[in-house]
């Protein structure tokens, strides 16, 4: 249900009034009796909640640019994999479970 948005044409009264969008508008003001106007609402911003929605998925582009400056050239090593290093002895394989005495 809408909250719609009244003001008064003799005293200015402005008000809010939570109704159906059947119900029929409201005629007089609560505190004078005067004609009311229903003013034109800038209606409810639409937030989304849930998994999957991020505050910084629509990010736009100058705000990332800036984003990337401000952080240096950290970023860039961060997006590209490490690669492993073939001769490196430290690492070892795992034991298969059986013994080597056989």
């Amino acid at each position: 249900m809408p909250t719609y948005e009244y003001e008064c044409q003799k005293c200015g009264h402005r008000f809010e009034e939570f109704q159906k969008m059947s119900d029929e508008r409201i005629q007089k003001c609560p505190k004078c009796g005067g004609k009311v106007k229903r003013l034109i609402g800038t209606g409810a911003g639409m937030l989304f909640k849930g998994s999957g929605f991020y505050v910084t998925d629509y990010r736009s582009s100058s705000y990332k640019e800036q984003k990337k400056k401000e952080s240096g050239d950290s970023s860039q090593a961060k997006d590209q994999p490490s690669k492993p290093d073939a001769g490196d002895s430290s690492k070892k394989k795992p034991d298969s479970g059986g013994s080597a005495d056989s």
